[in-house]
């Protein structure tokens, strides 16, 4: 699969060495041969999809930064801080094993937009890539601080009393999937002075379960916080841009409810505009109000959030899937940072997560995928449009109908070959009610 934020495929089938190295060379000679930063997840193909992206550069003369298995989030962050002209993340997040993938940074940073992601796809698909001759090739360098600079950035934000943090010594059990979050995430909370149980800890890449952190693949980790007495338990993605939270009873709190929390903290510190995206909770919209703050929603996609961020003066953003964007570290989704604000959240408040939870607007929400190679997509979204009795109809992304207090969402994915449903009401019987309103339109 080709979108304009890179390439993503299964290995050995689509994604191979001669895949690889295309892209790659089409990003150097689109960075002029400039300095790029490349880290990669702990997947199994990793190593053979860093050598293949390694070649394409060195091949048009880049230099090469490897700064070895990190998360999505410090490898952007690595861009902007070694000043380079751009990075290859090289994951594919929360897709299964078998998948690989090169996510494309830009710049300052951020995921490439759409007009940097179509010059790249042009370079590839028309071959027009500019390697280099032998006195002009790239070099390579190692840089091992990545991580430890990600983690400085996140403990002097303004928003954290670290001491009061460290006082509370708060038990935490870890799910880090055996991805990138194993080298990163124990060592963060460390630092906070918490006790730390680490669950799936070494980095090899197998993972032990579904990686998407929702709640139906946090069974081990609800039972650990139960056995272990702990007062919460976080679960990453396999390149730790995605949070997802389990309260001191085991019960997950719902991914949406990860970004919630970090919004209704910042602006209790920090009024202003949040940027989501068409699919997150209206919990955030209630919790805005609460503050008399705007609420500003965009396409699916982290550059999309992030752009209008930037554009806005956000104070905070990101997407209802557990990814929390603050301007202050990176205009980047980052599960360390959300793990910051959540645990400051709670020292302040003296609260227990469940607790923290309830103080929220509580809505329900039911998430399904629909396989796009049984379906008319278009042509289905179409008769929805023509037949409902919806109270708006948002075609921001895909097809979204707004009722009172609830709604449905239609979209392709960029990610996988599926139609995503989302429903949102304040009830599970009202969202199952909309949803299953919906099914005849797929049969």
């Amino acid at each position: 699969m080709i979108s304009v934020s890179g390439i993503r495929g299964i290995v050995g089938d689509g994604l191979t060495p001669e895949v690889v190295t295309k892209y790659a060379s089409a990003f150097g000679t689109w960075a002029n041969g400039g300095k790029i930063v490349i880290g990669r997840d702990s997947r199994v193909s990793g190593e053979m999809v860093r050598m293949a992206v390694v070649a394409g550069l060195l091949a048009t003369g880049c230099r090469v930064i490897d700064i070895g298995i990190v998360s999505t989030p410090t490898t952007e962050i690595a861009v902007k801080n070694l000043k380079a002209y751009g990075g290859i993340a090289i994951t594919a997040s929360h897709n299964p094993v078998n998948w690989n993938a090169l996510k494309l940074i830009g710049p300052k940073g951020l995921f490439l937009d759409q007009a940097q992601g179509n010059e790249v796809i042009e370079l590839a698909l028309k071959e027009n890539i500019q390697y280099q001759h032998w006195d002009r090739l790239g070099k390579i360098e190692y840089y091992d601080h990545a991580i430890q600079n990600h983690i400085d950035q996140i403990l002097e934000l303004e928003y954290l009393n670290v001491s009061q943090i460290r006082d509370r010594r708060f038990k935490v059990v870890i799910d880090c999937v055996n991805g990138a979050g194993g080298i990163f995430i124990p060592k963060l909370l460390r630092e906070m002075g918490c006790e730390v149980l680490i669950l799936n800890e070494e980095p090899h890449g197998i993972f032990p379960r579904n990686p998407e952190p929702v709640a139906e693949n946090l069974n081990q980790l609800a039972n650990a916080v139960i056995e272990y007495k702990a007062d919460i338990g976080l679960a990453v993605d396999p390149d730790v841009d995605r949070l997802a939270i389990v309260d001191e009873n085991g019960q997950p709190i719902g991914e949406e409810y990860t970004l919630a929390l970090a919004v209704d903290f910042i602006l209790s510190r920090k009024p202003g505009a949040v940027v989501i995206n068409a699919s997150t909770s209206m919990a955030i919209d209630d919790i805005a109000q609460k503050y008399g703050c705007t609420v500003f929603r965009t396409k699916i996609g982290e550059i999309n959030v992030s752009t209008k961020m930037h554009e806005k003066n956000a104070v905070i953003g990101g997407e209802g899937n557990g990814g929390v964007i603050l301007p202050e570290i990176h205009y980047g989704r980052d599960a360390a940072t959300g793990i910051a604000l959540v645990l400051q959240y709670l020292s302040a408040s003296g609260k227990k997560i469940s607790e923290l939870k309830q103080t929220l607007p509580q809505y329900t929400m039911i998430k399904t995928k629909i396989d796009l190679a049984k379906v008319n997509v278009d042509q289905i979204l179409q008769k929805i449009i023509n037949k409902n009795d919806a109270k708006k109809v948002d075609r921001t992304d895909g097809v979204k109908l707004i009722y009172d207090h609830a709604w449905i969402h239609f979209r392709k994915s960029n990610t996988e070959p599926i139609l995503r449903t989302i429903v949102e009401a304040r009830t599970q019987q009202e969202a199952e009610k909309l949803l299953s309103s919906f099914t005849l339109f797929f049969k």
